[in-house]
């Protein structure tokens, strides 16, 4: 049951979850604006006692353009960091984009989650787990290797018919200095041109394919990557195109890589095969079946226009409930339109056990707001001492935690907080 009281003034969203499964309090707070470009999941750490946010964007885009937004700000607690003010952030030193058809970093790069090295006691040893977009334009096909893209019946992209789609990939930057210089590790995980999903059957406006918008947590001896998977679940070909059988494979899945494998990460993760993880890095695994949207309930395939899966998963280890939470967005119209966030348990603390991956709750709504576009939700620590004595971070938190949201408009976007969430043991 959900009991729901608004009003000019308040907003109070009382939610009782099935049996078992933890309750939460949504409620009005005031609200803080961030003052930097956010895009992404907001990637942090603490090095030392100071607490390091990482938004942003790098990189070359044939799209939007080249950008050089991916900085830093610190604080003595989150709220401190998030509020920091343009002169506040700092420019890190990133690795180069390579030319075009060289080896090396190609793209547009954000950073989604930042893992903290347990081996270095200063705290400084950083991996940031970034997505990583691409086009035919800037990377393309490598018949040698693989790897990029071919343009032909390319679908198009967010900027209209002369626009392509991105690819999204996910790669590991490592820094040892607490995040002020970042060096390239490689691809933690991509799809490769033979199941990119092309014209005439693509007309999300978005992605010709790939896997994105990461969240990751370390579980025993692994990093577990949950993502986005927006690629055919076998060779893609137009003549034999099934839009039921482009479902079954999308969209929030996982992966695994093990944490010795992050200074050399290429081909060592391994993503989930529905009984293990043993599926390649660069092939096609199994979604997460609890958190997809039955096709009789309008479930449908990332390229197609009317939406119809969740996405964006942020990952959080929550030390009062003593479980896994997953906030995520709905897309339910073109170019990734959904104007809500749901949340998701998993009582399973090890994530390598068994199916325990696998065993997140049905999504419950979380908040809706009509009219906007709700991207990238995460959940941040509290202005209390509770949360600077546990160092709580997006990936790890306590009772109540600060909602973030982005709030897109066609004439602006912000990215946000205006509610607190409270959760409740069942």
């Amino acid at each position: 049951m959900k009991k729901w009281i608004a009003g000019s003034a308040i907003f109070f969203a009382y939610c009782s979850s099935p049996a078992g499964e933890p309750g939460f309090t949504l409620s009005n707070a005031d609200t803080v604006l961030f003052n930097s470009f956010v895009d992404c999941n907001m990637a942090e750490a603490w090095i030392g006692d100071t607490f390091r946010i990482f938004p942003g964007k790098y990189g070359e885009d044939t799209v939007w353009g080249a950008a050089r937004e991916l900085m830093f700000a610190s604080g003595p607690n989150a709220p401190a960091a998030f509020a920091s003010d343009s002169a506040g952030f700092r420019r890190p030193q990133l690795p180069p984009i390579a030319p075009i058809g060289q080896p090396g970093l190609h793209g547009a790069v954000w950073f989604e989650t930042v893992y903290q090295s347990k081996a270095d006691p200063s705290g400084k040893t950083l991996y940031a787990i970034y997505h990583n977009e691409n086009y035919p334009q800037n990377l393309p096909f490598d018949s040698s290797t693989g790897q990029g893209y071919i343009n032909y019946r390319w679908p198009q992209g967010l900027q209209g018919p002369a626009s392509p789609a991105a690819v999204c990939r996910i790669g590991i930057m490592k820094s040892t200095d607490g995040g002020h210089s970042w060096e390239n590790k490689g691809l933690f995980l991509e799809d490769l041109q033979a199941r990119m999903i092309l014209k005439p059957f693509n007309t999300s406006n978005t992605f010709a394919g790939g896997v994105g918008d990461p969240s990751a947590v370390a579980s025993g001896d692994y990093l577990y990557l949950f993502f986005g998977e927006y690629s055919y679940p076998t060779a893609y070909d137009s003549t034999r195109y099934s839009r039921e059988q482009e479902w079954t494979g999308q969209c929030i899945s996982v992966a695994r890589i093990a944490l010795a494998d992050l200074d050399d990460p290429q081909g060592k993760a391994k993503r989930w095969d529905g009984q293990g993880f043993s599926i390649p890095w660069n092939e096609a695994g199994k979604p997460i079946s609890s958190l997809q949207i039955p096709r009789n309930q309008g479930g449908s395939g990332a390229s197609s226009p009317e939406g119809g899966f969740h996405w964006g998963p942020s990952v959080s280890w929550n030390e009062y409930l003593q479980c896994w939470v997953m906030l995520m967005g709905k897309v339910t119209g073109p170019s990734w339109a959904g104007s809500s966030i749901y949340i998701a348990f998993n009582d399973q603390p090890d994530l390598g056990k068994a199916l325990a991956s696998q065993q997140w709750s049905k999504p419950q709504l979380l908040l809706d707001r009509p009219g906007y576009f709700l991207w990238y939700p995460s959940l941040q620590p509290m202005d209390d001492e509770e949360a600077v004595k546990n160092k709580y971070t997006s990936m790890r938190l306590g009772k109540k935690a600060r909602l973030y949201v982005k709030f897109i408009k066609p004439e602006r976007s912000i990215y946000a907080s205006a509610h607190v969430i409270e959760f409740r043991k069942n």
